[in-house]
């Protein structure tokens, strides 16, 4: 499963250089009228360790894809702001680009900085688009409600809840909604409802403390949700040497990952994403679970047939394979170990999965 995000920001914000930092993808800002879409190779020293290991023919890393969506105008209800929201529904979260830093020679939306505001007018964007997207389904169900239909009694219900809060300019995603209410508005792929990475563009690493980074640091922890800064300017540049020098640049900023690296761990913890492994001399390979999956479900990352046939998972941890060298080291110290289908997939597990190739 490889994950999706959507850059989002107002125009002038710094996406294009934010997008550039994450994916190296030396895209223009120029033109602000296209989208530019980049997959990338989840960064993972634990995959490297498991090369030098087992020398595969093959090595696959997880994919991250990257979108880098227009900038959304306010009040943007034309063919483009409808194809630009069409973008946003199908990644699977987003990562909202807000400018944290004074520079006149850099034109922006507005002509002061406040990244409160900023997040606030993306915010309106959506939530005008599901506000639609609700009223349809809504319609939608009208015949049905009144013919006495419980099932869509109950939905219609769950809709309108949502979307009185919607008119009231309440995303989805902050109106802590019950798992019966994110079923009934589950077809509707609410845009509001998609989980938010803030990245505060800032210019230096001094600027990480500036008081435009810590009011956008209070606003996405009054939401339960995480902030990462990005010096844009300067990791875009750091992005297109070559790979063996990019860590010496990255110290000299007084960063130990880069901005990819740091992106990746706080989407998947937003996401509650975690990785395992299956292992060879054919192919080393990352994979991607959402954390509390159970052995059959993360099986089905693998290859479908394998969660319809699933019999059972074996089971050893990177960290005990690092630590005692090989497999026949792990087995010797029991380090081995056959799941069932309750067992729950954690970060880090390596794992090769027995099932019945019919299904049954």
């Amino acid at each position: 499963m490889g994950l999706s995000c959507g850059l989002v920001g107002l125009p002038s914000c710094g996406k294009t250089v934010i997008f550039n930092a994450i994916t190296a993808a030396g895209a223009s800002s120029y033109d602000g009228s296209e989208m530019n879409r980049v997959v990338v190779n989840v960064p993972d020293r634990r995959l490297e360790k498991l090369a030098e290991m087992y020398h595969p023919q093959k090595l696959v890393p997880a994919t991250l894809e990257v979108v880098d969506i227009p900038g959304l105008k306010p009040g943007q209800g034309n063919e483009r702001g409808s194809r630009l929201l069409g973008h946003i529904k199908n990644v699977e979260a987003l990562l909202h680009v807000i400018r944290c830093f004074e520079e006149a020679s850099i034109p922006f939306e507005h002509a002061t900085i406040d990244p409160v505001r900023d997040a606030e007018t993306v915010d309106l964007e959506l939530v005008s688009a599901d506000s639609t997207t609700l009223q349809n389904k809504i319609t939608r169900l009208a015949k049905r409600v009144r013919a006495g239909d419980k099932d869509a009694v109950r939905e219609s219900a769950d809709c309108e809840k949502v979307y009185a809060a919607i008119q009231q300019g309440i995303p989805a995603r902050k109106q802590n909604l019950s798992a019966q209410e994110m079923a009934s508005v589950s077809e509707c792929n609410l845009v509001s409802l998609k989980p938010m990475l803030y990245i505060a563009n800032i210019r230096s690493v001094g600027d990480a403390t500036n008081p435009h980074v810590t009011a956008l640091k209070q606003l996405s922890q009054a939401e339960g949700g995480e902030m990462i800064t990005i010096c844009g300017k300067d990791e875009a540049d750091i992005s297109q040497l070559e790979p063996a020098e990019r860590p010496e640049f990255l110290r000299e900023l007084g960063l130990n990952e880069s901005s990819m690296e740091r992106l990746i761990h706080a989407a998947y913890r937003m996401l509650g994403l975690i990785t395992f492994f299956t292992v060879g001399e054919d192919e080393v390979r990352a994979w991607t679970c959402r954390k509390g999956d159970k052995a059959p479900v993360a099986a089905g990352k693998i290859h479908t047939d394998m969660e319809k046939g699933f019999i059972r998972m074996e089971v050893f941890r990177y960290e005990d394979l690092m630590e005692l060298g090989s497999e026949a080291a792990l087995a010797r110290a029991g380090k081995k170990r056959a799941e069932g289908r309750e067992y729950q997939v954690q970060d880090g597990d390596i794992v090769s999965v027995l099932f019945n190739a019919t299904g049954r």
